[in-house]
């Protein structure tokens, strides 16, 4: 039987004000092992902060962000850390560093927080590569790798080291949800127990195949239920 402890919760979290998420209305949800959320969000900037504020890297006014019953803002610095290395992420705006080979932006994250052997890893690596439609890991750094190529990639940093947690940001102009392999890994996350919250922009929102338990938007008002699954 799957613990009842959420993996993500939001209980009535109001960021701080200068970031003028949902205009400081409190915010609530959870997530529970083998479920996924999908959350329909109208902007770019909205998206980011709110993936931000699950990680537990948004100051808060009130209300509390837990990860697996722990509270991001009564955790040491170390142990945060530690946390972050179980979530996965795709980051609409890519968020590869420059200087790095797209192979080494990958691995880098679970290199830092988990003590897996690196070649382990990278055999993990080229293989989430190929089941997302690459022959391997990409070298090059990302301005030299093309923009289809690089959407693969982001889904094998999001999914490498069996994440707990994955947050996706989808985009307006191309749904990742239909790239081959994708549905069969979100399956793969919630069958173990973990979980999925895929934001994706309102234009978009229909053309989006995602098995979701819950629909959810967020808006100026808050968090308000589209639909629910089951």
């Amino acid at each position: 039987m799957q613990s009842e402890t959420a993996i993500l919760e939001l209980q009535a979290a109001v960021a701080e004000p200068q970031l003028d998420l949902a205009r400081n209305v409190p915010l609530s949800l959870r997530l529970l092992p083998g479920e996924g959320l999908l959350i329909e969000i109208a902007d770019a900037v909205s998206t980011a902060i709110f993936a931000d504020l699950c990680m537990g890297l948004v100051p808060l006014q009130s209300g509390h962000v837990r990860f697996i019953g722990n509270d991001w803002q009564e955790l040491p610095d170390e142990y945060t850390a530690a946390l972050r290395g179980r979530i996965g992420r795709v980051f609409s705006t890519g968020a590869w560093v420059p200087f790095l080979g797209v192979e080494t932006s990958i691995l880098l994250p679970l290199i830092h927080h988990t003590r897996r052997d690196r070649g382990e890893l990278q055999s993990e690596a080229v293989a989430l590569a190929r089941e997302f439609g690459l022959p391997g890991l990409p070298l090059d750094q990302p301005a030299d790798v093309a923009a289809g190529d690089l959407d693969r990639a982001a889904l094998v940093r999001a999914f490498l080291g069996e994440p707990v947690l994955v947050l996706v940001e989808d985009r307006p102009d191309v749904s990742l949800a239909r790239i081959p392999a994708v549905l069969n890994r979100i399956v793969t996350v919630r069958d173990r127990g973990g979980g999925i919250v895929w934001l994706a922009r309102s234009p978009a929102i229909r053309g989006v195949p995602f098995p979701a338990s819950q629909h959810l938007r967020l808006s100026d008002q808050g968090l308000a239920l589209v639909r629910s699954v089951g």
